[in-house]
This record gives C-alpha cells, sequence and structure tokens, in this order.
C-alpha cells in the first residue's frame, strides 16, 4: 500500500471515525507501509494543554489570556466528558447552544469560546495529535454591529475642566493624545518618555514593544506634574496621597469616573479615549495601517473594530468621489 493511497484511505473515514480512532487508523496504516509497530502514545487532555499552553506562551501570548483560554477550554472538557481526541463537532455545538441557553450569554461570548476552542483543536491538528479540527465546521457567530461611544470635543474639555490637580489634567491629556491601553500607561516609568521627541517606549499585549506619541500639551502638563512631584517613585503616574505608589488599573478607572461624574459624562471609562483617538484618525485620513501600527493591534481587522467613521465624512466622501 503507497501513502497516496493510505490518505484516501483516511479521508474516506473521516465521517464515520473520531479523532482518536482516526489517529489509531493512520498509525496502524502507516505501520503497514514502514512495516513498523508503532504504538500509540497514550495522553491525557491535562498533558495536552500544558502542551499547547507551552506553545502560544512561546508565541508571546500574555498570562492573563492563558488564563482565560485555561478556564474557557477546561470548563467546555468538563461539561462533555470527553478525550480530547474522541469529541465530535455535534458535541462541541450542542455545549456553545447549551452554554448560551442556561447562561443567557450574548452572543459575542459563545463566539469567544468558538474561537478559543477553535485554537486549540487547530493546534492538535497541526501538531498531528488529531486529523481534523472538529471546530472547523462550527462557523463565526454572526454579531450584530453596534456603534460604540466616543468623547466629543465638548466632552473631554468638560473633563479637563474637572480637574483640581495637575495629575488628573496630565492623566487625561496623555491617554486622549496617545490612545494607549491602561494597562500600557500604568507600567510606564518616568525614564520611558522623550520629551524631545514626544514619545514613549510602550510594553503592550505580549510584551510587545512599540512608541506611542503624545501632543504638545501633554507634554507640557506632563513636565509640570513631574516637576511638582516629590517622591523618588520611578513610575511615571502615581497615586495623590499616602506613599505615592503607583497608580494601579483601578485607580486610573476610579478617578475617571468621579470625573465624569462631577460634570455629568456617563461612562467615562480609559479604553474609551483609545476608541476616541482611533476615530478622529480615521475622519482626518489616517491610513488604517498606521493607526493599526499607532495602537499596537497584531490583525487589521481590530483596529477596523475601534475606528468609527462619521456618517457626515462618508456624505462628503460619496460627494468627493461618486457624486
Amino acid at each position: 500500500m503507497q501513502k497516496l493511497e493510505a490518505d484516501k484511505v483516511i479521508q474516506e473515514m473521516l465521517s464515520y471515525l473520531n479523532n482518536k480512532q482516526l489517529v489509531k487508523l493512520k498509525e496502524v496504516v502507516t505501520s503497514l507501509i514502514t512495516n513498523k509497530d508503532e504504538v500509540a502514545s497514550s495522553i491525557t487532555n491535562i498533558e495536552l494543554l500544558d502542551k499547547y499552553f507551552a506553545s502560544k506562551r512561546a508565541e508571546g501570548c500574555s498570562e492573563k489570556s492563558l488564563k482565560y483560554y485555561k478556564v474557557t477550554i477546561t470548563k467546555a472538557f468538563k461539561e462533555i466528558k470527553k478525550d480530547a481526541r474522541e469529541v465530535v463537532t455535534d458535541e462541541l455545538r450542542n455545549y456553545l447552544m447549551d452554554y448560551q441557553r442556561t447562561r443567557n450569554s450574548s452572543k459575542v461570548t459563545i463566539d469567544n469560546i468558538r474561537r478559543i476552542l477553535s485554537s486549540f483543536f487547530n493546534w492538535l491538528e497541526d501538531e498531528d495529535y488529531i486529523i481534523k479540527s472538529p471546530v472547523r465546521r462550527i462557523h463565526k457567530v454572526k454579531v450584530s454591529t453596534t456603534v460604540k461611544e466616543t468623547y466629543s470635543d465638548e466632552e473631554l474639555e468638560k473633563l479637563r475642566d474637572s480637574c483640581t490637580n495637575i495629575r488628573d489634567l496630565t492623566l487625561i491629556d496623555f491617554l486622549a493624545s496617545t490612545g494607549m491601553r491602561v494597562g500600557e500607561l500604568v507600567l510606564l516609568n518616568r525614564e520611558d518618555i522623550n520629551f524631545q521627541e514626544r514619545e514613549c517606549i510602550v510594553f503592550g499585549k505580549g510584551s510587545k514593544e512599540r512608541i506611542a506619541y503624545f501632543d504638545a500639551r501633554a507634554k507640557l502638563h506632563l513636565q509640570k506634574y513631574l516637576r511638582k512631584r516629590t517622591d523618588s517613585n520611578a513610575a511615571l503616574f502615581v497615586s495623590l496621597k499616602g506613599e505615592h505608589s503607583r497608580l494601579t488599573i483601578g485607580g486610573v478607572e476610579s478617578r475617571l469616573k468621579l470625573l465624569g461624574e462631577k460634570v455629568g459624562i456617563a461612562h467615562v471609562y480609559p479604553h474609551k479615549f483609545r476608541r476616541t483617538l482611533a476615530t478622529t484618525a480615521i475622519d482626518k485620513g489616517m491610513p488604517i495601517e498606521q493607526l493599526q501600527q499607532l495602537l499596537g493591534h497584531k490583525r487589521i481587522d481590530t483596529t477596523l473594530h475601534y475606528a468609527m467613521v462619521k456618517q457626515q465624512n462618508v456624505k462628503i466622501a460619496h460627494r468627493k468621489y461618486i457624486g
């Protein structure tokens, strides 16, 4: 029996056997071709997950993401109660439907679970633990597009006016002009800032380093804020009271919420600054590839989700290029 014929046998049996059985069939057929007796290695789900996470960690996946992946995949196997190599498409479909029904989960949540399971089973396929991923025939969940909020120029000015200290003012200017993630902001140190070039070194998701840029207003306020500091903490932003410890994500979020409440602006949170910058950049004609680099996105699809083009600009563009 030649290898080509062996592959045909396996392809013919795809719809009749699960992945574990297909792997065994492949081993038997291969042994007939090579005249070798290969014993199938018995490996548990836990061992497969350990290998998978080691692979993702080597790719630079953050520990926060890995933790989320682990919880999601482990929960699925706890419900399905089968060897990962024996799981079939219908079992995963039923799991996703039951999950949505019993927890009243959104379509976004269900698609996130599907995407994570797809990543794991695709890895199993790539590493030859299975012949074909059972998630391959489970398509992306269609999610209705919602227009996410951004800050208007007036709201940004109101937030600035609500500040009673230079730190909060600098915080708002820095988030508004850099568009960086709040997790990146709290990790910044004084030495990361280059005032001459108005730029700073940022460590984004997966410990990926990039350069973020800030405007002249943010520069002047940041210099003033640092001159007023009396502590020796290396952190760029610190708490106002006590030992002036490094500002945390929770600290930034609660402070911005308080500033918003003072001037009657609802839903004030750090990520909204990032979305506002992306939308403004697109409206002013920044190429999407450059915005992707600015925001530190791995995939351009992610950048497109952040950028909301204003309807008035669509109207103007239509008149310019078509009308």
